[in-house]
C-alpha cells in the first residue's frame, strides 16, 4: 500500500436503516465491489469475521507462489532475492494507514500475544521507579494473563484491576503503565482512546492499546489520541488467516530510548555479523525478534492488498449501518423470545460487533451455524456477531435475522446435538 487511504466517494445510508431495503442499501454500498475478492462458501452468512477473517482469494495464489517456487525450487536462495527479509516491515507499512500511522511505524511478526508482552516490558522500561500496572479485569483474558506473567518474573508489579463499569483513569495515581482494549472483545464497547490516554500522561503513565478488534473496522488515529504503543492480531478485520501475526506500533518518540526484552537476532542492528552481544537495530526493527514466518507473512502481506484505495470512512459508516440495522432488526423481530442486547445501543460508542444475551445462547449459536448463519458464543451467556464490511451486504443481515427469529419462536435450538459444548473460537 502506497500513501494514505483514500477518502470516499458515497456512504451508505446512516440513519433509519430499517426504514431502507437491504437492496437499495446495498446498491449504493461503495464497498461492494470488494466482496467479490473473498471466498465465500455458498449459502453462509458469515457474522464471525471479527474471530477470523474470511479468505481472500488471491491468498491462494500468492501462497502457491511461495510454496512451490520461493520455497521449492529457489529455496535458500530466496532469503535474497524475494522479499522475505523485508516482511514484518513492507506487511507493517500496509497495516499503518489503518491506525494512522506512517511508513516505518509498524513490524509485524509473533503472535498478539507475544507482541504485548514485549511491548508492556519496554513500556516498564521507560519508566523506572513505577511499577504499577492498570487495567481492566474485563480485559481479554489473554491480556491479563501476560501481565501476570510479567508480576512472576519482577514481583514488585501491581496490577489494578478496574471493575466492570468503573473509570481506569481513577486508579492511575502513581502508575507507570495504563493497558486497555480499544474495543471490548465481547460487548463491541468503545473506549475513548484519546480521553484515556491523556489521564495516563497527566499521571505520568504510559498509555499501551490492544487494536485487535479495532484495526479494519474503526477509522484510527493513533498518533492524535496520544497512545505510546498498540498491538493488534492480523486474523481478523484484516483478513489474513489463521493465526496470522500480530503487528506492533510505537509511538515515533519512544523508539530511540525504548529497549525490549525479547532480544532475537533478527532485531539486532548486524544480525548476520553474529555478534554475541546485542546492540538494538535502529529504528522499529528492534522489535523484530525472530526469523520472520514467511508463509503467514505473505497471507496477511496479499490480504492487506484489498485494502488500497478502500476509505475507512466508508468502512466505519457501513459498519454502523450494519450493526444499526442488526440491532434494530432483531429487537423487532425477535421481541419477547428471550434477547437481552449487552452492546452499546449508541453508534458512536459501538464497535464492529454486536452481542445479545440469552440463557441458551450456547446452544442458539450451534442452531444457527447449522443453519449457515456463522456468529460465535462468548461464556456464559453471549451470542456475539460480526460484521466485515468488506464482504457482508445488508441483504444478508436481513436473512440472518429471519433465521435467528425462527429458531427461537420454533426452539428448534433445543436439542441434544446444539446442547453439547465443544470449543468455540
Amino acid at each position: 500500500m502506497n500513501g494514505r487511504i483514500r477518502q470516499p466517494t458515497s456512504q451508505p445510508t446512516q440513519t433509519g436503516t430499517a426504514m431502507s431495503s437491504a437492496a437499495e442499501l446495498d446498491a449504493r454500498d461503495p464497498l461492494a465491489s470488494v466482496r467479490g475478492a473473498f471466498s465465500i462458501p455458498e449459502g453462509v452468512i458469515y457474522l464471525d469475521g471479527n474471530s477470523l477473517g474470511a479468505l481472500p482469494s488471491s491468498v491462494v495464489a500468492r501462497i502457491d507462489r511461495v510454496i512451490g517456487t520461493e520455497w521449492g525450487e529457489r529455496l535458500i536462495r530466496s532469503w535474497n532475492e524475494t522479499d522475505w527479509y523485508t516482511l514484518p516491515l513492507s506487511v507493517g507499512d500496509r497495516i499503518a494507514p489503518l491506525l494512522g500511522a506512517g511508513a516505518g511505524e509498524v513490524v509485524v511478526g509473533e503472535s498478539t500475544t507475544v507482541s504485548l508482552f514485549r511491548v508492556v516490558a519496554a513500556a516498564l522500561g521507560l519508566r523506572p521507579g513505577r511499577s504499577v500496572i492498570v487495567t481492566e479485569r474485563e480485559n481479554f483474558p489473554t491480556d491479563l494473563y501476560i501481565l501476570e506473567g510479567l508480576k512472576s518474573l519482577r514481583p514488585e508489579i501491581e496490577i489494578r484491576h478496574a471493575a466492570d463499569g468503573e473509570d481506569p483513569a481513577t486508579l492511575l495515581d502513581g502508575a507507570a503503565l495504563l493497558l486497555l482494549t480499544h474495543v471490548d472483545y465481547k460487548t463491541g464497547r468503545i473506549r475513548d482512546m484519546a480521553k484515556l490516554s491523556a489521564a495516563a500522561h497527566a499521571a505520568g503513565a504510559l498509555a499501551i492499546w490492544d487494536l485487535s478488534h479495532s484495526a479494519g473496522v474503526l477509522e484510527l488515529d493513533l498518533p492524535g489520541s496520544g497512545a505510546d504503543f498498540a498491538v493488534g492480531c492480523g486474523y481478523k478485520y484484516l483478513n489474513g488467516g489463521p493465526g496470522a501475526p500480530s503487528y506492533t506500533w510505537v509511538a515515533p518518540a519512544h523508539i530511540a530510548t525504548v529497549n525490549q526484552p525479547l532480544s532475537g537476532w533478527m532485531g539486532h542492528s548486524a544480525p548476520f555479523a553474529f555478534s554475541p552481544d546485542y546492540v538494538p537495530a535502529p529504528g522499529l526493527r528492534r522489535f523484530i525478534t525472530g526469523t520472520p514466518q514467511v508463509l503467514s507473512l505473505a497471507a496477511l502481506d496479499e490480504a492487506m492488498k484489498l485494502w488500497e484505495g478502500v476509505s475507512l470512512r466508508d468502512v466505519r459508516a457501513k459498519s454502523t449501518a450494519q450493526t444499526r440495522r442488526f440491532i434494530e432488526r432483531v429487537e423487532e423481530g425477535c421481541a419477547g423470545l428471550g434477547l437481552t442486547l449487552v452492546s452499546p445501543r449508541d453508534d458512536a460508542h459501538r464497535g464492529g460487533h454486536v452481542s445479545f444475551a440469552h440463557e441458551h445462547g450456547y446452544a442458539i449459536m450451534q442452531a444457527l451455524i447449522a443453519r449457515g448463519v456463522i456468529g460465535d458464543f462468548r461464556a456464559p451467556d453471549i451470542l456475539r456477531f460480526g460484521f466485515s464490511p468488506l464482504y457482508l451486504s445488508f441483504a444478508e443481515i436481513d436473512r440472518a435475522v429471519d433465521v435467528l427469529a425462527e429458531i427461537l419462536r420454533t426452539r428448534s435450538w433445543d436439542a441434544p446435538e446444539f446442547s453439547t459444548r465443544r470449543v468455540v473460537t
